[in-house]
């Protein structure tokens, strides 16, 4: 692992770097303004916005991961929504899905409600996956960092967590544009 340097981003700019790298793969991104943020930075078929439900995000990537063994499947998901279904990482770790990425922008708050304090300063949440079993994890604070592990994991078998601290600035992304319905059907089709 490198060391923690350079100045934390904002989450839409550290989201923005990962999906440059990303092309036709199903990214299933947690509620609130993750999701938003997402939609507005680059909307495809392949992306699954949660819209309401905390904590679930990881859930629906792992049953996409386990039926379609083909695909590498990424979550964008929060540290508050990660500390909400904490269950489903002893999930993941124990079905270990090989192709599975787990990012979790972490600026320690719930964000989506008005900034309340979540516990991730002091439960490492890298560190819980790790002990669930998930075999790459790995934890960075700048975009450089971010970029280097994040392109290392698309090569590695999984199940992976990359950790990625980040501010609290959060993008002026308007709603997702899409009813729950819709989403749910454009991103069935588009992973067929």
């Amino acid at each position: 692992m490198r060391p923690e340097q350079g100045t934390m981003q904002s989450r839409a700019q550290a989201m923005a770097a990962l999906l440059e790298l990303l092309t036709d793969q199903p990214v299933i991104i947690c509620n609130g303004f993750p999701s938003r943020e997402a939609h507005k930075l680059a909307d495809r078929p392949t992306h699954f916005y949660m819209i309401g439900s905390m904590g679930n995000a990881p859930a629906i990537a792992l049953g996409v991961a386990l039926s379609k063994p083909g695909k590498q499947v990424i979550v964008f998901d929060g540290d508050g929504n990660v500390l909400m279904g904490m269950g489903t990482l002893a999930t993941v770790g124990a079905l270990k899905p090989k192709n599975f990425i787990h990012v979790v922008f972490d600026n320690e708050v719930y964000g989506s409600t008005g900034n309340q304090p979540t516990i991730s300063n002091v439960v490492q949440l890298e560190k819980v996956a790790r002990a669930a079993g998930y075999v790459n994890v790995e934890r960075v604070l700048d975009r450089d960092d971010l970029v280097y592990e994040f392109k290392d994991m698309l090569k590695k078998d999984g199940p992976s967590m990359l950790l990625v601290k980040v501010n609290e600035f959060v993008e002026d992304a308007g709603r997702v544009a899409l009813e729950p319905p819709a989403i749910t059907a454009r991103f069935m089709n588009a992973i067929e």
